[in-house]
């Protein structure tokens, strides 16, 4: 791709948040995370492991529970309101208050019409799931403290929950409680502690399984409610449990970031009769596992160290294969980072404020792998914290530097910059009033237009002028699709608009005709980048199983390229990446020539030369180096592969033709977690 100048950014201070709490649903094969922010997240596990859609936290409402009913989502917190969330729009569809005090749990029965919610005033609320919304029942008997934890059996007719120094099983239809079980608090310097139980878990032969703040999963029999076998698994607070669909397997978490795995088995050979024995250990994470969740084939595990990790069990996996690896996901599959590429600005989104930032400069002369030496250092030139308690979704910066806009699930907000000697910034008072809250925004190349696009798969047109702001015209798909678009794409030339939204489709529009053009074939996995040739004007697509499209925009059909890559298959060794391409860039002046990134690589490909197939080597950078030009010649192919910079978060490019790399490091993470549990190590 030539020789580029490399702005290396490290200074985007981005901290995600901990994980709270999670839940899978088996039917649709969807994760909802719950975040300490409150937000809500959902990877679509089919498409391999891609964060689906992302529902912005609020000051206000916390999330300590979440649960599936069917498909829709449910969460509880400390706010004490049950809350249901739109899934198409990305926000709260309603909050109802429990009046019980802050909420610590929520549980739905296997038959999906009742809701389960447990409360810091010792109360249970029932609440009945209507189509349209929830409705309040009636009260299970009132006890004396919390309601930590709460599981259904099988058959809807009891309720376990956890409490402090106890576990009680009620009968849902008349509101009493059948059994109540004491919880050991452990050894003799913790009897005076109160002993938490976290977890529990109503399986269908009614046996309980808990898991508790004195390092203890026990097992109970809920037909007598006595204690059948305790198993210490750690010095400290056993947090989290999950059990597997068949009710063979169990996991629990712990607060020193172990997971532990129980299987209902037999101890001995040749004896029929099972019981639940400690199997496995993993140590997947460094701080507090607060959610687990085991999806049949893995287990997935989630805490204080923010990230989600999926660890397959090999001994449920038919076919050995590279999808069974652990994958580890750090950082959101959509970008936090916009580029004004005319000015040389850098606009970094955090959930409560906007950084802008300007990129620093070096003399320029160097030989290729050379580190410059910087005359001029990044300045922070401004920080702008949002309005309200909802958190930002979306923001952008225009190409010249002179506008600014972001949204949150209630408004949108534009600014005018001014960038001389000294920056100012001023509000654009009135916006036109279709335009509410976006989902995603993006400007023109020239400024003159920004792109928002609202719910039901819309986007507005919307003239930005020293002026005054209007409104041109709003696309709407002619599929009549309401799911939220996350991609917007523009062509250089102004004529063009590609919009991508959560269904899969991608619709391109004219902005010179202001009419919809055409729809590109709808692929069964969903967009994670795209960007429109500046030369051909040819839409490059990357999908979450990372195939690669090219769509003629102006012929309405795919590229002669793209059908060979289609003919002849991408390389497994690409297929089998386990994080999403997330920019795509293109050569200024070689049309046949763009650049990819994930996160852990970015790899440039030149469709001039041909694809790597299955049995020559993928990663040849190295290999290419040690041979002679003439030698190169048989063993180069279209996808060049750097791995040397890693924790990419935005790769892109300045008008100048110097690429900007923001990446993140991880250690720089963990050196601002909290303190770990200090554990014994051997000869310390």
């Amino acid at each position: 791709m030539g020789e580029f100048k490399l702005h290396r950014v490290r200074f985007f201070d981005y901290m995600p948040s901990g994980i709270r709490c999670m839940a899978f649903n088996d039917q649709t094969e969807r994760l909802a995370v719950g975040r300490l922010d409150g937000t809500i997240e959902i990877f679509n596990f089919k498409d391999n492991y891609y964060q689906e859609k992302v529902i912005p936290g609020n000051d206000s409402r916390s999330v300590e529970a979440v649960c599936w009913v069917a498909e829709r989502l449910f969460t509880v917190g400390l706010n004490g309101k049950l809350t249901e969330y739109d899934l198409e729009n990305l926000c709260p569809k309603y909050s109802l208050d429990v009046f019980g005090g802050p909420v610590w749990t929520v549980a739905s029965n296997a038959q999906g019409t009742h809701l389960a919610v447990g409360c810091e005033d010792g109360s249970i609320k029932l609440f009945e799931v209507l189509p349209e919304k929830v409705r309040f029942e009636r009260s299970l008997d009132r006890q004396k403290g919390r309601i930590l934890s709460l599981s259904w059996h099988q058959s809807g007719m009891q309720i376990a929950a956890g409490m402090l120094d106890m576990i009680r099983i009620f009968n849902v239809q008349t509101g009493h409680t059948t059994h109540r079980m004491l919880v050991d608090r452990g050894a003799p310097g913790m009897r005076n502690r109160e002993c938490v139980v976290w977890r529990v878990a109503f399986l269908s032969d009614f046996t309980i399984i808990s898991a508790d703040s004195s390092g203890k999963v026990q097992i109970w029999d809920g037909t007598k409610g006595i204690l059948s076998r305790a198993h210490l698994v750690s010095k400290s607070d056993v947090l989290s449990l999950a059990v597997s669909k068949d009710e063979s397997s169990a996991v629990v978490g712990t607060s020193e970031g172990t997971v532990v795995q129980f299987q209902f088995l037999a101890p001995v050979l040749g004896v029929n009769e099972k019981a639940w024995v400690r199997t496995k250990t993993f140590k997947p994470h460094t701080h507090d596992v607060h959610a687990l969740a085991e999806i049949g084939t893995a287990i997935v595990s989630g805490g204080i160290d923010t990230q989600l990790v999926v660890r397959p069990l090999l001994d449920k996996v038919d076919i050995k294969s590279y999808d069974n690896v652990v994958r580890k996901i750090h950082f959101p599959h959509r970008s936090l980072v916009s580029c004004a590429q005319k000015a040389g600005l850098l606009l970094f989104q955090f959930p409560g404020q906007l950084e802008l930032w300007s990129l620093g400069e070096s003399d320029g002369h160097g030989k290729p792998g050379d580190t410059l030496l910087v005359k001029r250092k990044p300045e922070k030139l401004l920080q702008l914290k949002r309005k309200g308690e909802d958190h930002i979704y979306c923001s952008t910066v225009s190409p010249c530097g002179g506008w600014l806009a972001y949204s949150t699930v209630s408004r949108i907000r534009l600014y005018q910059l001014q960038c001389d000697e000294h920056i100012s910034i001023s509000k654009v008072p009135k916006l036109p009033k279709v335009v509410r809250s976006a989902h995603q925004l993006c400007f023109s190349h020239d400024s003159s237009r920004l792109f928002v696009a609202t719910a039901h798969s819309t986007v507005h047109v919307i003239a930005v002028s020293q002026s005054d702001c209007r409104h041109l015209h709003t696309f709407k798909p002619k599929s009549g699709s309401t799911e939220a678009i996350h991609l917007l794409a523009a062509s250089k030339d102004g004529k063009w608009l590609a919009a991508a939204n959560r269904g899969c489709e991608i619709h391109v529009y004219n902005l010179h005709k202001l009419k919809h053009h055409c729809t590109v074939p709808v692929y069964g996995s969903c967009p994670t980048a795209m960007g429109i040739n500046p030369t051909t004007n040819n839409l490059v697509v990357v999908h979450a199983d990372r195939q690669i499209f090219e769509y003629s925009i102006v012929k309405k059909q795919y590229t002669e390229w793209s059908r060979r890559v289609q003919k002849e298959g991408l390389h497994r060794l690409w297929l089998e990446r386990d994080t999403p391409v997330t920019h795509v860039i293109f050569h200024p002046r070689n049309a046949a020539q763009f650049l990819l990134h994930d996160t852990y690589m970015f790899c440039i490909i030149d469709q001039s030369l041909p694809l790597p197939d299955q049995k020559c080597q993928f990663y040849n950078q190295l290999t290419l180096k040690s041979l002679s030009e003439t030698e190169r010649l048989g063993h180069t192919h279209a996808f060049k592969v750097c791995t040397k910079y890693q924790d990419l978060l935005c790769l892109t490019q300045l008008d100048d033709e110097s690429l900007v790399m923001v990446q993140r490091p991880l250690l720089d993470i963990a050196s601002k977690l909290p303190a770990p549990i200090r554990q014994k190590k051997f000869a310390t």
